[in-house]
């Protein structure tokens, strides 16, 4: 069954190679991005190569651009299967050491990683109560686990990035508690370290494709599939 999907912030990176995924897959996709020329652009790169993508401009940091973008896809398609919620940034050239962080730069990335993901979720889900089968992916990264980041296996700790994602993260899981009883899968997702322009094209780190084709099952998740998971870059259950 073809589903009607939303990626926020999907003009590049893994939010372009997932909606590039879907459409592959013949699934109605709107690319969101907060920029129209940017966002057109890469619509337009996917019709060159012959996938068929809708666009919406969607800005999370703004509730009016995010009900005008509700009120757009409920024209178009009366209804949203899925949403994914995969913008964000990480501000990675400030300093984040626990002791000396800017708050002002706490403050900034807390804005669309964590205040504007709730504030997207909560526009949508009149939207996705329209679907049989509602899906809710928040794309998380691993240093939002704090079993992992409290452990041996600790990774950097960026706090305004990590805090961020934690957060989101513990909106996932009581947002999956909530809405279990309606049927709504609800779940966050890390495909792992993924060279992208949010942290300066890494070295080492996987490729977007790769990094989407991570969470495509989780997007296309059916109504026996889990709620109220973190799963990892190997496809499995990820510690919060």
């Amino acid at each position: 069954m073809s589903k009607v999907i939303l990626v926020t912030g999907s003009n590049a990176g893994i939010g372009y190679e997932l909606v590039q995924l879907l459409a592959e897959k013949g699934h109605t996709v709107y690319l969101a991005s907060r920029d129209v020329t940017k966002g057109k652009e890469a619509q337009s790169k996917l019709q060159q190569d012959g996938h068929k993508a809708k666009f919406v401009q969607l800005d999370v940091t703004s509730p009016a651009s995010i009900t005008a973008a509700k009120e757009f896809i409920e024209k178009e398609e009366g209804r949203l299967d899925v949403l994914v919620n995969n913008a964000g940034i990480a501000k990675f050239e400030s300093p984040q050491n626990a002791t000396t962080v800017d708050v002002a730069v706490v403050r900034e990335v807390f804005e669309p990683n964590l205040f504007g993901l709730i504030q997207t979720t909560t526009t949508f889900i009149p939207l996705l109560r329209k679907s049989s089968q509602p899906v809710i992916v928040n794309v998380s990264t691993d240093m939002a686990s704090n079993t992992v980041q409290a452990g041996p296996k600790s990774l950097l700790h960026v706090v305004a990035y990590n805090t961020s994602k934690a957060a989101a993260n513990s909106y996932t899981i009581a947002l999956a508690h909530e809405l279990r009883g309606e049927g709504f899968k609800v779940n966050a997702v890390t495909p792992g370290f993924t060279s992208t322009k949010l942290n300066h094209f890494g070295e080492g780190g996987r490729a977007p494709r790769e990094g989407a084709g991570i969470i495509l099952p989780w997007v296309l998740v059916d109504k026996d599939g889990q709620t109220g998971l973190f799963i990892g870059p190997d496809g499995s259950e990820f510690p919060w």
